[in-house]
């Protein structure tokens, strides 16, 4: 069983930042590495205001904030996961850029039997390990926004991804990152991303049509259904773009109509109208 105490994240956006607070908090040393200084301050910016947050809420000693932000550090420089046992990837949900990173870390770790790990929610992930020389040792680890706080993980190996390399990243996410984890096959959209996003398309086509206001759905899925948020204020929380993004992939995968984005969703993301990060979606934030 591989141990793995130094983590990499390759971004460190909502996702990235996410994954690096939890590994931090887990004990480990962790190394984030991002596009420019302004995206890796952003980054560290975005782990401070989610640490001070579990301080306030009571979940946190203030000297363990200060102790998991020790434990990180942020570059902009690739070469500095070269020692890294496990590499976690976060960057956009765009294949071009996923396979470009993969190999050129393959290229970075060769020599090493470090695991390239992807936290995509709908790229197959054999499409990433061809990438590599290494496809034993790619897989997906598939986390959940937000990653502090949502307890599930994908874990997703392609037909080329060892037994062993499942077994040790299943082995940390549970024991070291103390989340749940479910294993599925390498489909687009995996597990909870097959089964949610034609539910977000389905409200955003029934808004699309002026069958109900976009609060009076919302409402009548938490209301009726008992679900926590409702699906165009989650697909806000998620990202229109990202939402947008795993569409076309189950689409371009499966063909099936319930997977087409609606007209609206890509008329939105042209817009920049993404949902809370940019301040503007289905709903104002």
């Amino acid at each position: 069983m591989k141990t793995i105490e130094r983590v990499g994240v390759v971004g460190c956006g909502l996702m990235g930042s996410g994954i690096a607070e939890v590994s931090a908090r887990a004990g480990l040393d962790v190394t984030v590495c991002e596009s420019s200084e302004a995206a890796a301050d952003a980054g560290m910016m975005r782990i401070t205001k989610s640490l001070d947050r579990a301080v306030r809420s009571g979940k946190l000693e203030a000297g363990d904030k200060e102790r998991f932000l020790d434990g990180i550090r942020i570059s902009t420089d690739l070469e500095r996961l070269s020692s890294c046992d496990l590499v976690v990837e976060a960057i956009a949900e765009d294949q071009a850029l996923k396979v470009g990173l993969f190999q050129r870390l393959d290229e970075i770790m060769r020599g090493s039997e470090a695991i390239l790990a992807s936290n995509t929610s709908s790229i197959p992930i054999m499409k990433l390990g061809i990438a590599t020389r290494r496809p034993d040792l790619v897989v997906g680890v598939h986390f959940f926004n937000p990653v502090p706080v949502l307890n599930l993980v994908e874990i997703v190996p392609s037909l080329l991804t060892s037994a062993e390399t499942v077994e040790d990243v299943t082995a940390f996410a549970e024991n070291v990152l103390h989340k749940r984890v479910i294993r599925c096959q390498d489909r687009a959209g995996f597990v909870v991303n097959a089964l949610l996003i034609p539910f977000i398309l389905s409200a955003i086509r029934m808004f699309e049509s002026g069958f109900a206001a976009a609060e009076d759905i919302d409402t009548g899925m938490i209301e009726g259904c008992n679900h926590p948020m409702g699906p165009l204020h989650l697909a806000d929380l998620i990202g229109l773009d990202t939402t947008l993004a795993v569409a076309e992939s189950l689409y371009a995968e499966f063909k099936e109509p319930l997977y087409a984005p609606p007209p609206l969703l890509s008329r939105m993301v042209e817009a920049n109208l993404l949902g809370r990060k940019t301040e503007r979606g289905f709903f104002a934030y």
